[in-house]
């Protein structure tokens, strides 16, 4: 067994499910020992930093012998629930698949990430330059850990392994979640003249809302990411059959392109409400920006991307440059001036009942980025 393999297996057979998706789930604390102990035992220095109590990232170090750039490897240990999965820290091998929960999203990347500095180390050491492997944890909810990482360690550059199939994310969305309630008053369902039904006034809302969609999908699309978006995804109100229900709420998320400022779905859902407020004095209705994740694009003069090209193509890889269609902590990184890309292994399932990553392309990913650091240590590629 591949020793790269081996790991994988480990950290699919250690519950990391997030407890900020699913409370009272394990989280990263355990998962974060494991690691700790895996790194200091292959001569790795390892500093623990806790991104929130028992929440911890581990980031591990490996120096070069001459002074050069700095790479990051980051990857979250964190995964989402489990529900309907049979056996999901089961680590199960076959037909070139490794599946479990967490084996594409995205410990298959982490693992590839580890051995690419183990095999650095264990073959001589690097040239010139400083590794950084960064473990963080809750990136499948708020990206606390990444948010805590930027606070202590810099890189001149960083390739975050979520899975891309082997291809360079240079560019994905960012999204925003905003919540709208409208407000009625409650009545008899007998007394129509006394009540003011908030529900029917959030279908109004609704229409607003897809039609500012219908907007968006039309405009001219990104180049790599296409349109932005919204959905309508959580809806509440009434409170029984036979009364006028008094609030609606309702949550939705919009995906957003680069060039799109922070705060640009609030803005629209308040232009509607204004709109509503205006063409009928008794509608009343608020809203509050709940959260919100820039997106991220790589700078065209930014060289990470073709050193990483030319890295994966002495292999015979052809790693294509693409964007990606999920939010990732690229963007925290890149937000901290710390330049970033997108690769990581091929697979599918992630956040379903059959989640694998294919074996080889684990290994494939940890060898493009030995040939990765080796090259951006030295400054090749610049």
């Amino acid at each position: 067994m591949d020793v790269t393999l081996d790991l994988l297996k480990r950290l699919i057979a250690i519950d990391s499910v997030n407890p900020s998706l699913v409370p009272g789930a394990a989280g990263e604390a355990a998962i974060a020992r494991m690691l700790v102990e895996y790194l200091r035992d292959r001569g790795f220095a390892v500093e623990v930093q806790d991104a929130a109590p028992g929440r911890p990232n581990v980031v591990a170090t490996l120096e070069g012998r001459a002074p050069g750039r700095s790479l990051m490897f980051c990857g979250h240990i964190d995964t989402v629930g489990v529900i309907g999965m049979d056996a999901p820290f089961i680590p199960e091998e076959r037909d070139g698949r490794i599946y479990g929960r967490g084996s594409q999203d995205m410990k298959g990347g982490v693992a590839a990430m580890i051995g690419a500095a183990e095999v650095i180390a264990q073959s001589g050491g690097l040239d010139a330059g400083r590794i950084l492997i960064a473990c963080v944890a809750d990136e499948e909810h708020a990206s606390i850990g990444a948010d805590a990482l930027v606070t202590k360690w810099r890189a001149d550059g960083a390739v975050v392994t979520e899975p891309t199939d082997l291809t360079i994310g240079v560019a994905h969305k960012g999204f925003e979640w905003v919540e709208i309630e409208t407000r009625g008053v409650a009545a008899h369902g007998s007394r129509p003249r006394d009540g003011r039904d908030a529900i029917m006034r959030m279908g109004r809302v609704l229409g607003e809302l897809e039609a500012l969609d219908r907007d968006l999908q039309s405009r001219a699309p990104h180049a790599l990411l296409g349109t932005a978006s919204l959905h309508a995804s959580l809806i509440s109100g009434g409170r029984e059959l036979s009364s006028y229900p008094d609030r609606c709420t309702l949550q939705l998320e919009r995906r957003t392109l680069p060039g799109e400022r922070i705060g640009v779905a609030a803005q629209e859902v308040q232009d509607i409400l204004a709109r509503l407020m205006t063409r009928d004095d008794e509608f009343e209705a608020a809203s509050t920006a709940l959260f919100a994740r820039a997106p991220f694009e790589v700078p065209q003069a930014d060289a990470l991307p073709a050193t990483l090209v030319a890295a994966a193509k002495g292999l015979g890889l052809s790693a294509p440059v693409t964007g990606m269609s999920y939010w990732a902590d690229t963007a925290v990184l890149q937000g901290a001036g710390i330049p970033s890309v997108l690769f990581g292994p091929a697979g599918a399932g992630l956040h379903g009942v059959d989640e694998y990553v294919d074996t080889r392309s684990v290994l494939q990913c940890r060898d493009a980025l030995v040939a990765l650091a080796r090259a951006w240590g030295k400054g090749d590629g610049i």
